[in-house]
């Protein structure tokens, strides 16, 4: 696994450099091993044009202030490829923190990769969509341990029609180390008013309040965003999954498919639904697997008269799909009574088919854009599409992750 991964990061590594080197604009280069050298180089990359690339040797980069990114076509990444060789800290997961966000991006095609961010006063990174900062590439990252969201992309709320859109953010984790965060005003990936955000492929762990009220989601998307594609995520013991919307502040279509959602009896005091849309017509939610032991009856919500059109089927889970608040739409081919002894290691999140389990192979419908599920299998394997995130394949194992 590790020489897989490894051997992927070089090639995105690779293609980054590469691709701008062959450009006319070929980028500069400056390679970094102290956290001074990598303030100056960002702070210099200000007075120029941008398109460079900024190369971190292994080694923990403690700053002393926030990195901004004003000009465009910057990228920060590891010369060895191993994110957790690389770290970039602040001086403290707490309020009073010197250093408030770790990195602000106010400008296009931003890139940052294969690497770890961790211990922030606000945010890990702040994409600023208040400043246009469209194209941002978040590849191979670790998040940790944020006194707020750990990846903001931010809006002024005086103009939401200005806003940072057409981001990734694929195969990183986020997760706070002492299995649960600092506040309840915590959450993963928060997006304001972005537009075709792709948001794959990654693990959210222990994004849990400790007091007051829940946390924010581990993936959230909102306040007039749109057309967001949330996929083959893993989200273990957050008390929230995947939002699109929230009461009137809400989002418009977008698709959430092949995620696989665990929450375990005895992780945080207040846990709350997996996926919840609310004022988001147009959304698609199927082919998700979940299965949570708390005491939320719900697993999948749609909410409020704005929310109509949407379309939830094939999702597998162990309680019910539930329409509110006047909400409405096509909900279909949905298992409500899915057991732990179905899944492959439900306490990891593994949350894969451990056997040919009738009520879920072959016993969904076909639903337009999908091919294939959480590891990449294509659908279907048999005679029909199979509800939940794994299409399950006989005398196959099935892949692991983080």
């Amino acid at each position: 696994m590790m020489l897989r991964r490894e051997a992927v990061q070089a090639v995105v590594l690779g293609s980054i450099l590469g691709a701008r080197a062959g450009s006319a604009d070929a980028d500069t280069t400056v390679n970094v091993s102290t956290a001074a050298q990598l303030q100056n180089a960002v702070a210099a990359v200000n007075s120029t044009s941008g398109n460079e690339t900024i190369i971190l040797a292994d080694g923990t980069y403690t700053l002393t202030g926030t990195l901004y990114v004003n000009v465009p076509s910057i990228t920060i990444t590891s010369r060895s490829g191993v994110r957790e060789n690389v770290l970039i800290e602040g001086d403290a997961m707490s309020a009073t923190a010197k250093v408030q966000n770790l990195i602000r991006v106010a400008a296009r095609n931003f890139t940052i990769s294969n690497l770890t961010l961790q211990k922030s006063g606000l945010h890990l990174l702040q994409i600023a969509g208040e400043s246009k900062a469209d194209h941002a590439l978040v590849h191979n990252v670790v998040f940790k341990d944020a006194y707020q969201q750990m990846l903001k992309v931010s809006v002024d709320r005086k103009n939401l029609a200005v806003s940072g859109d057409d981001g990734i953010v694929e195969d990183s984790l986020f997760v706070y180390t002492a299995g649960i965060g600092p506040e309840y005003y915590i959450g993963g990936i928060d997006i304001h008013a972005g537009k075709n955000w792709i948001v794959r492929r990654n693990t959210f762990r222990s994004i849990i309040s400790p007091e007051r009220t829940v946390a924010e989601f581990a993936i959230h998307v909102w306040n007039t965003s749109a057309n967001a594609l949330i996929e083959k995520n893993r989200i273990i013991n957050c008390d929230r999954g995947i939002g699109f919307g929230l009461d009137t502040r809400g989002n418009t279509g977008g698709i959430i498919r092949n995620n696989m959602i665990y929450h375990d009896a005895d992780q945080g005091q207040f846990a709350d639904v997996s996926i919840d849309l609310e004022t988001s017509p147009g959304t698609q939610v199927y082919n998700n697997t979940i299965l949570t032991r708390h005491s939320y009856p719900r697993s999948i919500e749609y909410r409020w008269t704005a929310t109509a059109g949407v379309l939830v089927v094939n999702n597998l889970a162990n309680k019910p799909v539930a329409a509110r608040d006047g909400a409405v739409g096509t909900v279909e081919s949905n298992v409500e009574n899915a057991l732990a002894s179905w899944f492959v290691n439900p306490s990891q999140g593994d949350l894969h088919l451990s056997s040919a389990i009738p009520a879920a192979v072959d016993a969904g419908r076909a639903v337009r854009g999908l091919t294939d599920d959480f590891d990449g299998t294509s659908r279907p394997q048999g005679s029909g599409i199979d509800i939940g995130a794994h299409e399950w394949r006989p005398g196959v194992q099935a892949q692991s992750s983080d």
